[in-house]
């Protein structure tokens, strides 16, 4: 058994292991699998579920325990219906062969940023990162972003890195490393929770396209086969959310209930939330609420095709640029806006 073959194994377990479903009538049940322990970025899930609008359109919607293989993983292989998808990850994924289909935006604007500790006089703009230390994650998208920051605004785009993971945070706090990626919307709120004043240089400032920082997604297989379920999945969905940017302290509130094992720190919550609501990322100015942008989709797939990130099964560079229009649906979204 490969090790991948095991992972998948050990997650279909855990999924299968949640029991069978009990209901007065018969409702088709839909798997989603998270891309990480249960955050803010997932509020729409617990509100659609909390609030009653899949049993309304028919379904019992299942929230898997997250697992560490990746979401798209599991949605290719057939042993979730949907997930979060982050944007690279779906762009690098399908592109080297795996099924996934992007139907939700979850984030209407990239909540992505550089960030350093607001001390750094020596910091004034990206050129100043030359010959810095980055804390990062170990990707090779995070190289390309920060050389194009730096260079963007006339450096070499030259810096040293040491992979930390989720420890580049808290080595950042301390001043162990220089700088580093964060989200915004999560790390950034708490470090500004916790008196750790930041300045941060937001990539579409700086050369690299606005993205849609992660989706809903599934693989076309399933959607061809259920239409009608994907419809009424994605449409509840998106009540689920924009009941949250009208409703933020409810919303906060039945995801906190529903994950009140992992989600301890109220304040974060709430603040987190707003952040979102406020910054539009969530809905955009313009009133939209899961739309996946066209032109968001071909500028970031032209700039990871330019960079040389996408790769096929066999991990050579495409040598010929995807139709980045296959990546993604906005077929499942009612009412569109």
């Amino acid at each position: 058994m490969t090790m991948l073959s095991r992972r998948l194994f050990i997650a279909a377990a855990l999924i299968t292991g949640l029991g069978p479903v009990t209901s007065v009538c018969a409702q088709q049940t839909v798997t989603v699998a998270l891309d990480w322990t249960p955050n803010t970025n997932h509020v729409g899930l617990y509100v659609a579920r909390e609030k009653g609008f899949y049993a309304e359109a028919g379904l019992d919607v299942q929230i898997l325990p997250y697992t560490d293989t990746a979401a798209g993983t599991l949605i290719a292989n057939r042993v979730a219906d949907f997930g979060i998808l982050g944007s690279i990850g779906l762009f690098t994924q399908r592109t080297a062969g795996a099924d996934l289909v992007a139907t939700y935006a979850i984030m209407q604007t990239e909540t992505g940023r550089l960030a350093f500790n607001a001390d750094r006089a020596d910091i004034q703009s990206p050129r100043d990162l030359d010959g810095l230390t980055y804390g990062g994650f170990g990707s090779a998208w995070e190289n390309a972003l920060i050389g194009t920051i730096i260079r963007h605004d006339g450096g070499d785009g030259k810096f040293e890195t040491v992979t930390l993971g989720t420890s580049a945070y808290e080595a950042l706090a301390n001043g162990a490393v220089d700088f580093t990626l964060e989200v915004y919307t999560w790390e950034g709120i708490k470090a500004e929770l916790e008196g750790k004043a930041q300045r941060a240089f937001r990539y579409a400032d700086f050369g690299v396209p606005d993205q849609h920082t992660n989706f809903i997604g599934s693989s076309r297989a399933y959607l061809e086969k259920n239409k009608d379920t994907a419809s009424a999945f994605i449409a509840a969905t998106r009540r689920g959310y924009a009941f949250a940017v009208e409703h933020p302290q409810e919303a906060a509130d039945m995801l906190i209930a529903a994950n009140s094992d992992v989600l301890t720190d109220r304040s974060l919550i709430e603040a987190s939330l707003k952040a979102l609501v406020d910054g539009h990322y969530l809905q955009s100015p313009t009133g939209a609420i899961g739309t996946i942008d066209p032109a968001k989709m071909e500028a970031i797939g032209d700039y990871l095709f330019k960079a040389g990130i996408l790769r096929d099964g066999d991990g050579n560079p495409v040598g010929e640029q995807p139709d980045f229009a296959a990546y993604y649906s906005n077929a499942y979204l009612a009412d569109e806006k």
